[in-house]
């Protein structure tokens, strides 16, 4: 019963999160520093959150987190989606609420990639008539 835990991959624009859940207290660790450290931001840390007061599970689980690629936030939605696929492995009658929340959808918005021949994705050079 030790080695009881479950699993869930999160991914947000280039982040991946590896989640793992765990009987416990409601301990998070992110690349093992707690949550305070890692994510100083308050709205960050409710993000990664969310999914554990949808379901009422905040004091069930302690999480630990492997993060890595991608900025703040890109890593917290990451968290947040990987919180959610483990859920549901962990109790699949909660998969219908994560999904009506819409935790369970990966966001599909990332970068759009630079064109050849322009300034950025979108944004051209300079046009002189003459």
């Amino acid at each position: 019963m030790a080695d009881l835990q479950y699993y869930g991959t999160g991914r947000r624009k280039s982040a991946t999160a590896r989640v793992y859940l765990r009987p416990g207290n409601g301990e998070v660790k992110i690349n093992r520093t707690s949550i305070d450290t890692y994510f100083k931001n308050k709205t960050l840390q409710m993000i990664i959150r969310q999914p554990l007061q949808l379901t009422e599970t905040q004091a069930k689980f302690d999480i630990l987190v492997n993060v890595a690629g991608g900025g703040s936030a890109g890593q917290a939605g990451a968290v947040r989606h990987g919180i959610a696929r483990a859920l549901c492995e962990f109790n699949g009658e909660l998969r219908k609420k994560l999904k009506k929340a819409g935790l369970l959808t990966r966001d599909p918005r990332a970068k759009e990639r630079k064109k050849y021949g322009q300034k950025g994705a979108r944004k051209r050079f300079q046009f002189s008539k003459r």
